[in-house]
């Protein structure tokens, strides 16, 4: 993929959240996408369109992340609350709340089937939880880590965190085996490159690395952005052959996976990036901001 395909032409603004707006996801096929924040709502909406379509309450905190499964019948989400919500889409009702987190929950994932949701929190542990059961007790919890655990990705076989601790540790689950890499500096999130094969962390020295999956080995490290102080998501394009996070300052960054030059950089928000999100097929992405909006952008 050349870099003038890269998007970064602002095609709509998705306004609607009261305050800062803390993550912004893309559901499974791009066609719709869902936003959380400080107004303790979730929005779903059409981004191609710019339209909302609707709004998720009960939340009594801030929500700080957001999923959906993917045949788009259920969501998940955390925050300030200490608790996970599991929503059904269509009717916008609670199907159920797990609660056992001793602070405030960070990330949420659901596994592939939909059936185990994954949350990480300030407790320093990673709780899954049985959504087809009536239990809201945990059916796990790794509480390796010695701080605050910021992010976490699943694959079939693994559940993997990053934390404040500065590691980031992958759990086999089918022999109970557990991974630790340090990298030296607190991470704030995680993500998967698309052939699961690396590891890309955001850490709060405003430096991304990217690790080998299998071998943990530091392949590549990725500087001018600003991250100190927020948690600000990263990620790789669709065809995993650029990075991109966004910045403190507003910005916008994307580098060249393998050399990690910067390729684009462009202002995107008046405040903090947030999130940024990658259209699974397409040249599209959104990005969201302290500056309570979502933006969706298009090469």
């Amino acid at each position: 993929m050349s870099t003038s395909e890269l998007p970064r032409k602002e095609a709509n603004v998705l306004k609607g959240h009261e305050g800062a707006v803390l993550a912004a996801r893309f559901n499974s096929d791009g066609n719709y996408c869902l936003s959380c924040g400080k107004d303790r709502t979730i929005r779903l909406w059409n981004p191609h369109r710019g339209i909302h379509i609707k709004t998720y309450k009960s939340h009594g905190r801030e929500v700080r992340d957001v999923h959906v499964t993917l045949d788009n019948s259920k969501l998940c989400s955390c925050g300030g609350d200490r608790q996970i919500f599991y929503w059904d889409v269509s009717t916008g009702r609670v199907i159920r709340k797990f609660r056992g987190h001793d602070g405030e929950v960070n990330a949420v994932k659901f596994n592939e089937y939909a059936s185990v949701v994954v949350s990480t929190g300030y407790d320093r542990s990673l709780r899954a939880w049985d959504c087809r059961s009536h239990s809201t007790e945990p059916i796990q919890i790794i509480d390796s880590f010695s701080d605050t655990v910021m992010s976490v990705c699943l694959t079939k076989t693994e559940i993997i965190g990053g934390s404040v601790d500065g590691t980031v540790r992958t759990f086999d689950i089918r022999i109970g085996r557990e991974i630790s890499d340090d990298l030296g500096q607190p991470v704030n999130c995680i993500s998967l490159s698309n052939d699961n094969n690396c590891i890309l962390a955001n850490c709060l020295d405003s430096t991304l690395r990217l690790l080998d999956r299998s071998t943990g080995e530091l392949l590549q490290e990725y500087k001018g952005h600003a991250c100190k102080s927020y948690k600000m998501d990263c990620c790789l394009t669709n065809s995993d052959a650029h990075v991109t996070c966004g910045s403190e300052d507003g910005s916008i960054f994307f580098w060249d996976l393998v050399d990690a030059s910067v390729v684009s950089k462009f202002r995107a928000h008046s405040s903090v990036v947030t999130s940024v999100s990658y259209h699974p097929k397409d040249n599209c992405m959104i990005t969201s901001s302290v500056d309570s909006t979502v933006r969706v952008w298009k090469t």
